[in-house]
């Protein structure tokens, strides 16, 4: 297991996309699939710097494990922010134009579709998200 400790600032969100891909990488993940776990990876570590310690600053954890049967990769997101548990928040109905839409949920949507698992956890006074992608 690695893990980045950083602070949950929009600005880091390279250095969080960097440490993600250099995992990655060393495992042969195909771009299609680094591609769809830099989206989600984007989605979380923004909504954190944006909501959980607002309008203060904290610190995120992102730890990156590879399972090697089948190949995949989980990634946790921590943080002691307000307590919220994403998963709860009832999809948008994508039928419906831009318009009609009510705003926000849609990252989230995003990322429940495009991972193989997406669980959530408060323990501890810590909010933790965890993703993971077969590779």
């Amino acid at each position: 297991m690695k893990e980045l400790v950083i602070e949950a600032r929009t600005e880091n969100l390279n250095e969080v996309l960097s440490f993600v891909d250099a995992e990655l990488e060393k495992h042969d993940c195909s771009m299609k699939t680094q591609m769809q776990i830099d989206i989600a990876v984007e989605e979380i570590f923004v909504n954190i710097a944006h909501y959980a310690y607002n309008p203060s600053i904290g610190v995120a954890t992102i730890r990156v494990e590879v399972e090697e049967e089948p190949l995949a990769v989980s990634l946790t997101f921590i943080d002691n922010g307000v307590p919220y548990d994403p998963l709860k928040r009832e999809d948008p109905d994508v039928t419906l134009s831009a318009e009609e839409r009510q705003i926000g949920g849609l990252g989230i949507f995003m990322v429940k579709k495009s991972m193989d698992d997406v669980t959530y956890d408060y323990k501890d006074g810590k909010n933790i998200l965890t993703i993971r992608k077969t590779i």
